[in-house]
């Protein structure tokens, strides 16, 4: 059973035992429905100022709605296509710091402002991406980025 561990002590220190509580959720667990809706549900709890957490993921041809936290979601996404599909196209973690300012931007919430992606990748092997919204503009930074870099990189390994 999992048990919310308090937040106390640095950032750091709270993305270090957010990590470390995500390794004991997927462990063992070959469901991926299964990881992704607690890795989903993990990153809500532990990050304050978000109002949508998930994950889209690749069918082969675009990007489709996987296990989020949220207002219901834009159920598919083209490659290169908003902040989700460029970054999906482009393979690299995208920060807009204001999405009404992102060219093609995809409003599937009229709340958020602010948006970070992260693709997951395996070997060269586009699976989907990670992506969470704020209400507040300049919401993520770059040390946030890292974290869900890695964050990313462990879910990826169990897809």
């Amino acid at each position: 059973m999992f048990q919310a561990m308090p937040y106390d002590g640095t950032r750091s220190e709270r993305f270090e035992a957010v990590l470390s509580q995500l390794a004991a959720l997927i462990d063992g667990e070959p469901s991926v429905i299964a990881n992704l809706a607690n890795a989903s549900a993990l990153l809500k709890f532990s990050m304050p100022d978000t109002n949508w957490t998930g994950f889209y993921l690749f069918d082969g041809k675009e990007l489709v709605l996987g296990p989020f936290q949220g207002l219901p979601a834009c159920i598919r996404i083209p490659l290169g296509r908003g902040v989700c599909g460029t970054s999906a196209a482009e393979r690299r973690t995208l920060v807009v710091d204001d999405v009404h300012a992102f060219p093609g931007h995809i409003a599937c919430d009229a709340a958020s402002n602010s948006e970070i992606v992260v693709p997951l990748i395996k070997g060269d092997q586009l699976l989907g991406v990670l992506d969470i919204d704020s209400p507040l503009k300049h919401r993520f930074d770059d040390e946030e980025r890292r974290f869900l870099e890695r964050f990313a990189a462990m879910i990826a390994a169990v897809l």
